[in-house]
């Protein structure tokens, strides 16, 4: 029997990279594949009149703000069970097989299975998602200057899977030759590829990942296990009709915050040592901020897909292509191309010791999303007569609104493992997902709130509502920014030695 690799093993790799972040790297590279690729379709499957569910722009906004929720939501609930029962390599393997499922019953029928399938690949991405992140996380030592790096990488492996979903579902989607069922056919069958890839390679990974239970005896275990799988298949009628119907929605996300925030405060008094709770809450005022963030950040998934659908021409330098396609793919180019850059940027002004440190480049990052929506909302000034205006402009402000993410995004994930204690990583990594259900569930309301109330409207009206909108968010982001940097010396102090 071939002897299992121990942590120490594992850290006390050479070079860069340890081999298995690369193993890992492709797995949630097929998992974004799936995720965005079904992220970017949503909106406009839902909005389409011939072949989708007819809904109104409004209605549109609001269910895919009620879905993206659901799916950062129940990462929380996944990651408090890979912590405490499960392990991450079990939940991972659940998870996927549930997205698979789910995506293959929207093949069936579309227009007929959406909401149960996508009931299903919620509960499925709820336990997969976090568990890759914290995963990559235990590969390192405490202090280990590489692990940025590390996540800087594995970063760009989720935008390479952004980018690559993103152009395939929407073509696939929106083209007369294939349709709907194709573009979650093909989520399905790339999700089967990760599956596959982690079940080769999970052995490399040692202990990382195991069940937290394994002191139990495994007729204990296994009936833990058992719970929750079942307890996962009872919540799919309740994710079902809160899915349905947005009013339903809105009674989880105002309970499942302050519970949330509850249990974290409950575990954060607990925590005996006086710098880890100091570093939980630097970790808690990161994880309000980025609630805005993304708020903002997630319009690209549905006013910004509306407003590509309806209001931009088809013209891009000198190349005619679908608007949904560069909304869908443009920000994870370039975060490909510019993320190494930046890195290098960052190192020669470390050199210099002239860095920002961390609280400041997420504040840097919200003065960025400030300018990218500035642009947008100047879109308007571009547009003809009939209410239609500059793919260019629009495909700029995505360049802008890239570098606010890498401002901010990979931090975000990096410094949630450093400021967490080990036996919190999960919950921890669950919260910087929760935050993301509560930005999602705002940027469906947002997105519902700029939308015209008369499906038919026409162009110019959408685009005035649009725009306008775009403005407002413009300023918040400006001033969530100014607010975050003054507030940078008292949240390095409460980080202590984390840099």
């Amino acid at each position: 029997m071939e002897k299992q690799l121990t942590l120490a093993e594992i850290q006390d790799f050479k070079g860069k990279y340890p081999k298995q972040l690369w193993f890992l790297f492709l797995v949630e590279m097929w998992e974004r594949f799936c995720f965005y690729g079904m992220r970017g379709v949503l909106t406009i499957f839902m909005a389409d009149k011939m072949l989708g569910l007819s809904l109104s722009d409004k209605d549109a906004n609001l269910k895919y703000g009620a879905i993206q929720a659901f799916v950062y939501a129940f990462t929380f609930i996944g990651g408090i069970f890979a912590d405490k029962v499960l392990g991450f390599k079990k939940s991972l393997f659940f998870g996927a097989i549930v997205m698979i499922a789910g995506n293959l019953i929207i093949v069936a029928s579309p227009q007929h299975f959406f909401y149960l399938g996508i009931t299903l690949s919620i509960v499925g991405t709820g336990f997969f998602k976090p568990n890759i992140s914290s995963m990559v996380g235990e590969l390192y030592k405490e202090g280990d200057p590489r692990r940025d790096a590390g996540f800087g990488l594995f970063y760009s492996g989720i935008n390479i899977g952004a980018l690559l979903g993103g152009a395939v579902c929407v073509y696939l989607g929106t083209s007369p030759d294939y349709g709907w069922g194709y573009a979650f056919l093909s989520a399905a069958i790339v999700m089967i590829i990760g599956l596959v890839t982690f079940m080769f390679t999970k052995k490399t990974l040692g202990p990382i990942g195991d069940s937290p239970l394994l002191h139990l005896s495994p007729t204990k275990r296994t009936t833990k296990e058992i719970m929750v799988y079942a307890g996962s298949v009872i919540s799919i009628p309740l994710i079902f009709i809160m899915i349905k119907n947005t009013d339903y929605t809105d009674y989880f996300m105002y309970t499942i915050g302050p519970l949330a925030i509850l249990y974290f405060l409950f575990e954060t008094l607990k925590e005996k040592d006086h710098k880890s709770r100091m570093k939980l809450i630097a970790a808690f005022i990161f994880i309000l901020f980025s609630i805005i963030f993304w708020a903002f950040f997630e319009q690209s998934g549905g006013s910004l897909a509306l407003f590509a659908k309806d209001n931009l021409h088809h013209n891009l330098l000198f190349f005619d292509i679908n608007p949904n396609i560069v909304n869908n793919t443009s920000n994870s180019l370039f975060v490909i191309i510019f993320s190494p850059l930046l890195g290098l940027l960052w190192l020669a002004m470390e050199k210099k010791k002239i860095e920002p440190n961390t609280v400041v480049k997420f504040g840097i990052g919200f003065l960025f999303l400030a300018l990218a929506f500035y642009t947008f909302y100047y879109t308007r000034f571009f547009a003809d007569v009939q209410g239609l205006t500059s793919l260019n402009i629009f495909t700029l402000a995505y360049l802008v609104i890239t570098f606010g993410e890498l401002a901010l995004s990979p931090i975000g994930l990096s410094i949630m493992t450093k400021l967490s204690p080990k036996r919190l990583g999960g919950m921890m990594m669950g919260m910087w997902f929760l935050a993301s259900a509560y930005g999602q569930y705002a940027a469906g309301i947002l997105g519902a709130g700029m939308s015209s109330p008369d499906d038919n409207a026409t162009l110019m009206v959408k685009l005035q509502g649009y725009t306008e909108g775009y403005k407002q968010l413009a300023i918040y982001a400006l001033i969530a920014g100014v607010v975050m940097i003054l507030l940078s010396p008292l949240i390095r102090k409460l980080m202590q030695e984390v840099k």
